[in-house]
């Protein structure tokens, strides 16, 4: 089976790819790295009975909600939007099954205020069907068997998807580094990786 690599080394920004994911909400980083996101303090400011206004833009449709500032984007999109395809794994930024494309790059939701999202472009893994259809990289996931117990696989997704927008036709070792932050605890990689091979293959055939 292929060795599954906790890539820490530095990126071409200085930061790994597991570090990024994990420190993003803490701001300034994420700032740095994606641009900035609407902090907290500037989203309208709580009401008397705690709650704050916020627009997420969830899979393309704006969500009109009033949460507590310390809820995660997790906390949302699981508890208030129903969308529970995105699962709470550690719940610390370790393990990658609370990932979400924001803006298109894979983040931890769990360690993303919900009032940080604002503004932004949030995907889940719902967000990835085509109408009624798997979209390309779920499809991926089932051909290559590429989940076993299955709760990382929604997490798993999402990080593919996000690796594939920003390079079409990654090698093994860029899939390896960019698989790195979400984590199997059925050591299922060997057929992750293949399945983001997999993927390569279904979105280029799509574009034809």
């Amino acid at each position: 089976m292929a060795e599954h690599r906790d890539n820490r080394q530095p990126s071409s920004s200085g930061v790994s790819r597991r570090e990024f994911l994990g420190t993003v909400g803490a701001g300034t980083l994420g700032a740095a790295l994606v641009g900035p996101a609407a902090p907290a303090s500037e989203a309208a400011a709580p009401q008397a009975d705690g709650l704050a206004p916020v627009t997420l833009l969830i899979n393309g449709r704006p969500q009109q909600l009033r949460v507590e500032p310390r809820w995660t984007l997790l906390d949302v999109l699981r508890d208030r939007l129903g969308l529970t395809g995105t699962k709470l794994g550690c719940g610390r930024g370790e393990c990658g099954a609370c990932t979400v494309l924001i803006d298109g790059l894979p983040r931890y939701s769990c360690m993303t205020l919900a009032l940080e999202a604002e503004g932004l472009e949030v995907t889940t893994v719902e967000g990835l069907m085509n109408g009624e259809e798997l979209g390309p990289v779920q499809q991926a996931f089932v051909d290559e068997d590429a989940f076993q117990c299955g709760y990382c696989t929604p997490g798993q997704v999402v990080a593919a998807e996000g690796l594939l927008r920003g390079s079409p036709d990654p090698g093994l070792e860029e899939i390896q580094d960019g698989m790195s932050g979400n984590l199997c605890r059925c050591g299922t990689y060997d057929h992750i990786f293949k399945a983001v091979r997999r993927a390569v293959e279904l979105r280029q055939s799509a574009g034809s």
